[in-house]
């Protein structure tokens, strides 16, 4: 039986959290007054906190990525109005969206050239990996969890990976977190490229409506950019010196700016 999207689950009153209860129809919240469940949440929360951070510190190329995604795809969510739950749901999985990273060979995933063919065929494998991480818990799948991180890399074109799904059969939560990953990609320094202005990387979000992303969740990007852009001003004010000049200093290079997210 095929796993059904949260937001279609609330929707038709069908879905139910970690402690049984129902998600209420009308209001699309989980859990609403169960403090049992409440604390199950704040635990997961913080679990897939800590586990976005462990894979961040295992590839010195995306310092603080995975905080980056949530908090931004939260942002996307709640600007597409989806609820304050499930834009929780949404910030959870931005955490561990490259969870399955933990299972590529430190040798491939600290490469500072371009990758072999072989090689980039064992990164594709990582939503994969994630999925089968994540599957197991319970609560995360009730709620869609290791279906967004299985299709994070999906393209609305149906061009992406690993199942190449298209348009509206890949789920509302992965769209919405391809848009947050490949922005925090782009703000951040690569071996190949210096990191982007946020303009820059705006307009390179917005070109791809169509293509690699959502044209709903742009939409929405575009309603929420002004926060995001704040967001992102206040982490860069935030970085000690040595940081930021290492963010200033990354050499140039040609790969395309919104596919940089791998």
């Amino acid at each position: 039986m095929t796993e059904m999207d949260p937001w279609d689950a609330a929707r038709l009153g069908t879905a139910a959290c970690c402690s049984g209860h129902r998600i209420a129809l009308e209001t699309e919240t989980a859990c609403a007054g169960a403090d049992g469940c409440n604390a199950v949440t704040v635990l997961l929360h913080e679990m897939a906190e800590s586990l976005g951070a462990a894979i961040d510190a295992k590839d010195p190329c995306t310092r603080e990525h995975s905080e980056e995604v949530a908090v931004v795809a939260e942002m996307l969510a709640l600007a597409l109005g989806v609820g304050h739950d499930l834009a929780r749901v949404v910030h959870v999985a931005g955490h561990l969206h490259d969870i399955g990273k933990i299972g590529l060979p430190d040798a491939v995933l600290r490469k500072p050239g371009a990758l072999t063919a072989e090689e980039w065929e064992l990164v594709r494998r990582h939503p994969v990996m994630g999925h089968d991480i994540l599957q197991p818990v319970g609560c995360l799948r009730v709620s869609g969890v290791p279906r967004m991180v299985l299709h994070h890399h999906e393209r609305w074109d149906g061009r992406g990976y690993p199942h190449g799904l298209a348009g509206p059969r890949i789920p509302l939560g992965a769209r919405i977190i391809a848009v947050a990953d490949s922005l925090s990609a782009m703000l951040q320094p690569r071996s190949y490229r210096a990191p982007l202005p946020f303009v820059e990387a705006a307009a390179e979000v917005r070109r791809c409506a169509g293509a690699q992303f959502d044209p709903r969740v742009v939409d929405g990007f575009a309603a929420a950019e002004a926060r995001v852009a704040a967001y992102f001003a206040g982490r860069a004010a935030a970085l000690p010196p040595v940081a930021a000049q290492d963010r200033e200093s990354a050499p140039p290079g040609g790969r395309s700016a919104a596919g940089d997210a791998a």
